[in-house]
């Protein structure tokens, strides 16, 4: 079996639970929805028991704070087994209209070091520099961060290539 074939299927079977998951959570809320099209006199698909309460993490509508957003990313570096799981919760993480906090960060980097994989732990890093608003705010996170960069050997882009710092996306303000 070829590299790509089991790629694929690793993949659809990590997909697999979470799609089921999904449309086992929604089907309920669907018939909660619905109004009941029952030719049977009194049968109705509408439940009390079937609605989520109000505030549940689960539902989809939940407005989620940033303290369970940084635990939630937490939890799932430090459950990170492969390149695969690191990068699409870096890029899940990284999706939302916010930084993550350098707890966040570092897990992820501490993630990377876990897998082994040096150019992700780079790249969470350039990834930082495009979501911040201004430089300022990158050196606060660089600063932050440096104590565990020079634990795990992470350097910077900037470091590594400086001929194309001043052609970054961050500005001098």
């Amino acid at each position: 079996m070829s590299f790509t074939a089991c790629a694929r299927l690793t993949r659809a079977r990590m997909l697999l639970p979470l799609t089921r998951t999904r449309f086992a959570a929604a089907g309920p809320r669907v018939l909660a929805q619905r109004p009941s099209t029952n030719a049977v006199a009194g049968f109705s698909t509408r439940s009390a028991g079937l609605r989520m309460p109000a505030g549940d993490p689960h539902d989809p509508h939940h407005e989620e704070s940033f303290e369970e957003f940084t635990a939630r990313y937490e939890k799932e570096f430090e459950n990170v087994q492969d390149v695969f799981e690191l990068q699409r919760n870096l890029n899940n993480a990284f999706a939302y209209d916010l930084v993550p906090s350098t707890s966040v960060i570092e897990a992820a980097l501490r993630a990377a070091r876990r897998v082994n994989d040096y150019p992700t732990a780079v790249r969470v890093f350039e990834g930082i520099a495009a979501k911040v608003e201004n430089k300022g705010q990158y050196d606060e996170y660089l600063k932050e961060l440096q104590p565990l960069r020079e634990e795990l050997g992470v350097n910077l882009k900037e470091q590594m290539y400086p001929e194309t710092a001043d052609s970054g996306r961050l500005g001098s303000t």
